[in-house]
């Protein structure tokens, strides 16, 4: 494979960014033959003109991308402004296919050696986390990472053409197509996983034995205990990845707490027995997490280099926990080095079979 071509700009209108981007795009080739296109929520409602254009002005024909609050390119996010970040990759024909909600999914499994999935879904379904399963499922060995549209407009993704909600889409590879990827957490833990000993859906009642409240506030301390109002935005729930080698959880929202009956209402349905514990959200740890996660991913690389790269993040991080002045995406360059790379701040992050939050995942194609 060549080096994949790229263009990200922001500009007042998604004419003038789209012709950036095109410019810096460069000299294109016969052999670029998927395009991964993400434009902030600004203008979304222009996404299906955005893409008619580089169809119109690149031999790319196979397309992927979504809409986010964010979304970056090599070094660079954008929030709150038109902008647009298109990458072209060249692969071996037939290596990859472009689905939509799971069609042909199997076909091409059955066909091939299946590796590696990008997927895009739609925060709004019910049914995501089954969508997310099923699909995972489908893959056999494959591995799927993504995420969830972020938009305060219209909610779209794109796989080949413009779909308006409902499942997930992208792009599977063959296992000709060599990856490397890995997962950073935003929120560090302040307590021991504890067993919930009753519950009722997404309630938690009791943990331990004990009242559901009064564990957490032991665990979250005087700070959060004294002004409950506190814990939204820094205190969220960790629930352990069961056979993960690497102490990984997911973490989900507290989204209620009833002091009168010692409550817990967590953004998951809970079973009895089930293990869970409490994390903070910081920004030092996050970063502190992110220099390790670049670490381990620049080991794995044995000297191989970078073609191109994605980077999903949660809208929790970006500006909202490193600021605007990119520190995110610059610190991957800093590790990495300078290679296209595009990306979005997703509603949730695909991590393997499951829908993460507070996450960055990153990405890399391999030559």
């Amino acid at each position: 494979m060549e080096n994949f071509k790229l263009g990200h700009a922001s500009a007042s209108t998604w004419q003038d960014a789209a012709e950036s981007c095109l410019i810096q795009l460069g000299e294109l080739s016969s052999s670029d033959n998927l395009g991964f296109l993400y434009v902030t929520d600004l203008i979304a409602g222009e996404l299906p003109e955005i893409l008619d254009f580089f169809k119109a002005n690149t031999p790319v024909t196979s397309w992927v991308g979504t809409v986010g609050i964010g979304i970056c390119g090599s070094g660079k996010q954008y929030f709150n402004t038109p902008a647009i970040a298109v990458m072209l990759g060249n692969f071996p024909e037939n290596s990859f296919y472009v689905f939509q909600e799971n069609e042909n999914l199997n076909q091409f499994a059955a066909k091939n050696r299946v590796l590696f999935t990008v997927a895009h879904g739609d925060p709004r379904s019910k049914e995501i986390d089954k969508d997310i399963t099923n699909t995972s499922e489908s893959l056999s060995e494959g591995f799927l990472v993504g995420g969830l549209t972020s938009s305060r407009h219209e909610i779209l993704q794109i796989a080949d053409e413009i779909r308006e909600g409902g499942g997930v889409s992208g792009v599977i590879f063959s296992n000709e197509i060599e990856v490397s990827t890995r997962l950073t957490q935003s929120c560090s833990a302040i307590g021991p996983y504890h067993r919930i000993s009753q519950c009722d859906n997404n309630i938690i009642i009791g943990l331990d034995d004990k009242s559901a409240l009064d564990v957490f506030k032991q665990d979250v301390g005087p700070e959060f205990t004294e002004d409950l109002n506190k814990v939204a935005g820094n205190i969220f729930a960790a629930i352990p990845i069961q056979g993960s080698d690497t102490d990984n959880y997911v973490i989900r929202n507290i989204i209620g707490i009833d002091p009168e009956h010692h409550l817990l209402a967590i953004g998951s349905k809970l079973n009895l027995g089930m293990s869970i514990g409490f994390t903070r959200r910081d920004a030092n740890d996050a970063y502190k997490y992110m220099l390790q996660m670049l670490n381990q991913i620049k080991a794995s690389l044995n000297g191989r280099k970078i073609k191109g790269g994605l980077y999903y993040s949660c809208m929790g991080r970006g500006e909202n926990l490193f600021g605007n002045d990119s520190k995110e995406l610059k610190v991957i360059e800093q590790f990495l080095g300078d290679f296209p790379l595009v990306g979005f701040f997703a509603n949730g992050e695909i991590f393997y079979q499951r829908l993460h939050a507070y996450s960055g995942i990153l990405t890399l194609f391999l030559e």
